[in-house]
């Protein structure tokens, strides 16, 4: 097969494998640069080769390596590029003081550490061709490391960064991510010239470079960004001047004898931090980066992994020693100076295993190591297992020290008191229980009428003078969710972009409800997730609401109503949730639900009551369709709250009882005559889940009304009983 033919099979196989495993390690909660590591570790010598040797020869044969490998320094230098482009002076605005104490001290202590760890393993896994200032070094820089990517993608998943924990963390790592790669570019030129004295040139020469490009260098590349401004858009032509600068850079620091990351590194540092030019050069740059030149490094990375070369318990031992000394100088090195800072116990343990994060910055480093010789393929192999261990712990153990339900008492701004549920005030009371329904907006452009029906729901009409025994509040929640964890748009300071955006574009939504007096109880929650039905039941728990209403929408691959996120709400969920198809009726005036005596029917019935409370110029009809004249009758619990309810309100409900062979027929042509039909999921209304996890929902696509299906999780009629008291006392005169 012809060599290019070749490369070109293997970048296919890399590709597609390396999203597929990092897909996978993101539904387990961990980085997909993760799963993509693992992908390139498999198609190496330690899985692949051991498995079928014969076709891992075959498929990636020695003469194809260096094409690999060219193909991968490209991917570095642009990844590195984006990592100094990231970089925003915004990350050393909070706590500097405290974050440069903290982050120098989690160096030192895992540097020192390294160093020490280096007598023993120097005489055991190195050779006389090195000298141990060259090893000493690498090993304590790689023990130093922290992914400061990984680590802003793990703060934005959590909705950390902006909390006090999330913003000493950035500053920390920013801080570190210097720091950490000028103690590389010492080792690197300490190992290419032999000693400390002879790398003293190129560290001079190294220092020469960054001065001209934080003056000179960043003088051209401002103007660069105000003829950007007055364009108004990136033009190829700017783009390729840029990415020329990129590779020049890279050059010259190769040159000068440290390694061509540097430079690409540094120009992305210095490029001025215009948000709209960093925003569309990354998105520019990222895609193909990202997915196509990255996972090459991965893959070349994983081809010389020799997992096998740990062929000895005490080979393992020192490996366990060499994960040891990294987790715990990191860890005890950035407790002990946030303690010593007056940082808490549990922001401080926080803040250490998030220090600890590696991830790709690592793999890069070890790369240099084996490049230059300077570690051997057995030492490569403990540290990229330390690496990939280091990262794989840090989101469980964040997770454990510093669990989500606490993050929100750690934001620097109060949140509303609309989020805390606390200090909600109605007739001059303080009530900590408002009844809350949650609502998942997705596109606030298109879902007034979602949003619209749950005010209906929470409050009642203008000139209705009811005082519930607790407020209603309707919390809008937009969740905003990142296909990839390395895309620009996770980063720290988009994310809070992004968020404040849509935060904007729902109380836009909000000043179109009517009436305008019901808009005070409509409060937007906004964050950022990994996964929507997840987080939203997570949500839903922690803020105590009764009822989440989520729209329809139609899966990608499927037909179903309630298939897709909808149908894992309905799933997980651990309150009520009701689901609304709109088919674009604006009234409420003429409510149907379809009665078959089951909880979900039950649910049905008491939010159609709920409307019929809070809007007088509501009807409603309860549908029963019977065979055999066999009458169903409401639940004890529902018939005793129906009887309390005023005569103007039980004056408007009509129970009609019909005889019918086909259940969903009649509703659907009943449907015709209401604006909005209301179900519970029930097999005689063609909503309940079947078998394999497919639903019917021959009612959603048929039905001639607007629909609502529900599904009852609690037991508890906390919907109605919240009002019937004081709406009862209005009318004592009640039919028995």
């Amino acid at each position: 097969m012809h060599i290019v033919i070749l490369v070109l099979v293997e970048v296919l196989i890399i590709i597609g494998l390396s999203r597929l495993v990092g897909l996978g390690f993101r539904s387990i909660k961990q980085p997909l640069v993760i799963g993509e590591i693992v992908a390139g570790i498999m198609l190496g010598p330690s899985l692949f080769g051991l498995v079928a040797p014969d076709v891992a020869v075959s498929l990636f044969p020695p003469e194809t390596i260096p094409f690999l490998n060219v193909l991968s320094q490209v991917g570095l230098i642009f990844f590195m590029f984006l990592i100094g482009l990231e970089l925003n002076p915004k990350y050393l605005s909070g706590q500097l003081e405290v974050a440069v104490l903290t982050s120098h001290v989690s160096i030192l202590v895992p540097f020192s550490l390294g160093t020490l760890l280096a007598v023993i393993l120097y005489p055991l896994v190195s050779n006389a061709s090195v000298s141990f200032t060259a090893f000493a070094l690498f090993l304590g820089a790689a023990m130093s490391i922290t992914a400061f990517p990984v680590l802003a993608r793990i703060i934005t998943e959590n909705n950390l960064q902006g909390t006090r924990l999330g913003t000493l963390a950035l500053t920390c790592a920013a801080v570190d991510d210097v720091t950490a790669w000028c103690l590389l570019a010492v080792a690197i030129a300490v190992a290419r010239t032999g000693d400390f004295a002879g790398a003293i040139p190129t560290i001079i020469a190294s220092i020469v470079y960054i001065g001209l490009m934080l003056t000179a260098g960043r003088w051209f590349l401002q103007r660069l960004a105000k003829y950007y401004v007055r364009a108004g858009r990136l033009s190829q032509l700017l783009l390729a001047g840029i990415y020329m600068g990129v590779v020049a850079s890279a050059l010259i620091t190769e040159l000068i004898g440290i390694h061509l990351i540097f430079g690409a590194f540094l120009l992305g540092a210095a490029m001025p931090k215009n948000e709209d030019l960093v925003r569309e050069l990354a998105v520019k740059t990222e895609d193909f980066v990202l997915i196509f030149l990255l996972p090459i490094f991965f893959a070349y990375s994983g081809l010389k992994t020799q997992i096998g070369l740990l062929n000895r318990p005490e080979l393992w031992l020192l490996c366990a020693l060499v994960l040891g000394v990294a987790i715990a100088g990191k860890y005890v090195g950035t407790y002990v100076a946030a303690r010593v800072s007056g940082i808490s116990k549990r922001e401080a343990s926080a803040l250490g295993w998030l220090m600890n994060t590696r991830g790709l910055t690592e793999l890069i480093v070890l790369n240099i190591g084996l490049e230059l010789g300077v570690i051997s393929p057995l030492i490569f192999t403990m540290l990229v297992i330390m690496a990939l261990v280091t990262t794989f712990m840090t989101s469980p153990l964040l997770e454990w020290t510093y669990p989500k339900k606490l993050i929100r008492l750690d934001v620097m701004e109060p949140e509303s008191e609309a989020e805390t549920g606390i200090n909600t005030s109605a007739g001059g009371e303080t009530y900590s229980h408002p009844f809350r329904i949650l609502v998942p907006v997705a596109n606030p452009s298109t879902q007034k009428g979602l949003v619209q029906l749950a005010v209906a729901l929470a409050q009642p009409a203008v000139g209705i003078a009811l005082n519930y025994r607790y407020p209603a509040i309707v919390n809008p929640l937009s969740l905003i969710e990142f296909e990839e964890d390395y895309a620009f748009e996770s980063t720290p300071v988009e994310a809070d972009r992004l968020i404040a955006q849509r935060r904007h574009q729902l109380q836009e939504l909000i000043n179109t409800l009517e009436p305008p007096e019901t808009r005070s109880c409509v409060h937007p929650i906004v964050r950022i997730s990994s996964n929507v039905a997840r987080e939203t039941a997570q949500i839903a728990t922690s803020q105590q609401a009764d009822l989440i209403l989520v729209g329809w929408h139609r899966p990608a691959f499927s037909s179903n109503r309630l298939g897709g996120r909808v149908g894992q709400m309905l799933i997980t969920a651990p309150v009520d949730v009701a689901v609304f198809v709109d088919k674009g009726k604006e009234q409420l005036e003429s409510l149907l639900v379809p009665y078959s005596a089951n909880i979900h029917d039950d649910l049905a019935l008491i939010l159609a009551l709920r409307l019929l409370i809070n809007r007088e110029t509501c009807m409603l009809q309860i549908l029963q369709i019977v065979a055999n004249q066999v009458k169903e009758e409401l639940n004890y619990e529902l018939h005793t709250m129906m009887e309390q309810l005023p005569t103007s309100v039980r004056d408007r409900i009509e129970i009609k009882i019909i005889e019918a062979p086909e259940p969903i027929q009649a509703v659907i042509q009943a449907s015709e005559g209401v604006d909005l039909t209301i179900a519970g999921t029930s097999r005689a209304w063609g909503i309940e889940r079947q078998t394999l996890g497919r639903y019917t929902d021959q009612l959603a696509i048929q039905c001639r009304s607007s629909l609502l299906i529900t599904r009852r999780y609690s037991q508890v009629t906390a919907h109605l009983a919240s009002m019937l008291p004081e709406v009862s006392s209005q009318e004592p005169t009640l039919r028995s």
